[in-house]
């Protein structure tokens, strides 16, 4: 039997950290209102020369030094992203460029917050089904570049951050140690313009135009209401799916990983799952919702904390646009 381990892992934030404070200057919010609403005190912002293909690769880069490798080891890249640097081609090839990997494929995942989970079960797929030896996941985004930092804008705007985060997988033959286990995945379309972008879109004629930068709709749109409603019943139900497909109950893991979507969605689901406040991680109050980039940074960060060691059970699950959501199970 083959199986995915976790050989590295690796993230990036940029160094300019905007508080709630400074986005008073820019909208009609407050530090107050802002905290109330999704627990965040701060969050980091790019530089403007840079895009999520740079916070991917700064990433990359420490959980390949914690994984031993070069990068010519790598085989694949699969790069998780709502944010790409580019229209197309996806940000896996500029990614492989940046690192000097060669020829190697690289694979796009567009699951938007879900997206690491998406990646990580693919390539976990890949290197089950022996396609693969070693292979590169990334989530990384930068949003900074298309929010609306007006009043208008404010009820996305103070939500979401920049930065990346990385995992080095390899295969394995131990089944009883180190290894990705298991992986639910799941989607209901009837929501997808519940959050979502609009524009530029190919189901319009010009797919981008002043008009619709003036109306909105090249910023996120979302319904909070029905994403809070959704995510406090999805992020419980997938992670203890997961779970009862190995016979385990919430107290036999050593951490709870979610995307860092809301302070009060992330405090729901604890309470759901009988956890206390140190078994789920949460950093949302820093860094603000990174989507597809918040598992693989939160990840690295519990590594690097000491927070979880070899052997322990992690689950980690994400909710978000589409409506897709999802949970992964492994030993560390």
């Amino acid at each position: 039997m083959r199986f995915a381990r976790i050989a590295g892992t690796g993230h990036h934030l940029p160094e300019r950290v905007v508080t709630n404070q400074e986005m008073e200057a820019w909208m009609e919010t407050s530090d107050a209102w802002i905290r109330e609403r999704s627990g965040i005190r701060e969050r980091r912002f790019a530089p403007a020369d840079q895009g999520s293909t740079a916070m991917g690769a700064e990433a990359a880069r420490g959980a390949l030094r914690e994984a031993g490798w070069e990068p010519g080891m790598v085989e694949l890249i699969l790069f998780a992203t709502l944010s790409p640097d580019m229209f197309f081609p996806g940000n896996g090839v500029l990614l492989q460029r940046a690192l000097g990997m060669g020829t190697i494929g690289a694979l796009d995942v567009r699951n938007q917050c879900t997206g690491f989970i998406y990646a990580l079960s693919a390539a976990d797929a890949y290197i089950r089904a022996g396609m693969f030896e070693r292979i590169l996941v990334v989530g990384a985004e930068v949003h900074s570049s298309g929010l609306v930092f007006t009043t208008a804008g404010r009820d996305t705007a103070v939500l979401f951050g920049d930065g990346g985060g990385a995992v080095c997988l390899e295969a394995t033959h131990a089944e009883d140690g180190s290894r990705l286990v298991a992986h639910r995945l799941h989607a209901d379309g009837r929501y997808a313009e519940e959050l979502c972008v609009r524009c530029p879109s190919s189901a319009r004629r010009p797919f981008l135009t002043p008009e619709m930068i003036a109306a909105g709709e090249t910023a996120p749109h979302m319904n909070g209401k029905e994403v809070f409603r959704h995510a406090v019943h999805r992020f419980p139900e997938v992670i203890l799916e997961v779970l009862a497909e190995q016979g385990l109950e919430p107290s036999d893991l050593a951490l709870v990983i979610p995307h860092q979507a809301n302070l009060r969605i992330t405090e729901a689901v604890r309470k759901r799952l009988g956890l206390p406040a140190e078994k789920v991680l949460s950093n949302i109050e820093t860094y603000g919702n990174t989507t597809a980039a918040s598992i693989p940074i939160g990840l690295s960060e519990a590594v690097k904390a000491g927070r979880i060691e070899r052997g322990d059970w992690v689950c980690l699950a994400a909710f978000g646009s589409g409506f897709t959501w999802g949970a992964s199970l492994l030993r560390y």
